[in-house]
């Protein structure tokens, strides 16, 4: 029986990109694919699924709270996270709430491979070293937050003066999707579940 995999990613094109990797792998088969976690507890219970390739982001909760979720409602189901970030909070948080394992985005087809034949020997996987789990967390304004980018600051600063996406996007001659992505990178490295909640540990921590 092939190994039924389920994506939970709102970028279409990261779903387009991994159905095409996964379709070209022997004894691996798509389940399904949903971009919230309002529509993946349904399916779950729905549908047999033996991993789940769960993204970080989520436009309504985050992947981090979603992973306990169906690591409680389902034990017998394996998540890999996934995700463009590679920080030790992350992968932590995401390993504590029930994850079996965490790939970053760029990841090949061979290591996607690997990841879900090693999670289904009920072993974990990391496409990180564990040398770098074992780094300090980066500090930013004497305080235990992940560093921000360059850009994730400029993007913080704009947020800040209440421009949108779009506005945003045309001032630093990106696309919205671009800004959006940043946005929930940074709701994710901040730990805020709003903008509002963004912008005021950003102002507490001195970050704009």
């Amino acid at each position: 029986m092939p190994t039924k995999v389920f994506i939970i990613d709102d970028h279409p094109m990261v779903v387009a990109g991994l159905n095409t990797l996964l379709g070209q792998l022997q004894n691996i088969e798509v389940a399904g694919s949903v971009s919230n976690a309002f529509d993946a507890i349904p399916f779950l219970k729905l549908n047999k699924v033996d991993v789940v390739l769960l993204d970080i982001n989520l436009p309504d909760i985050s992947g981090i709270d979603l992973c306990k979720k169906i690591s409680k409602e389902f034990p017998q189901i394996k998540i890999l996270g996934i995700s463009t970030f590679s920080e030790r909070s992350y992968i932590s948080r995401m390993i504590e709430n029930g994850a079996s394992g965490y790939l970053i985005k760029s990841a090949s087809q061979e290591e996607i491979a690997e990841a879900i034949e090693t999670v289904m020997k009920d072993k974990m996987y990391l496409s990180v070293s564990m040398e770098h789990l074992m780094r300090p967390i980066s500090l930013t304004s004497n305080n235990s937050l992940p560093a921000l980018t360059k850009r994730e600051k400029e993007i913080l600063g704009l947020i800040s003066e209440g421009l949108t996406n779009n506005q945003i996007a045309e001032k630093l001659f990106i696309s919205p999707l671009t800004v959006d992505s940043h946005r929930k990178n940074l709701m994710t490295k901040l730990n805020a579940g709003n903008t509002a909640i963004l912008m005021r540990i950003a102002i507490e921590n001195h970050l704009i």
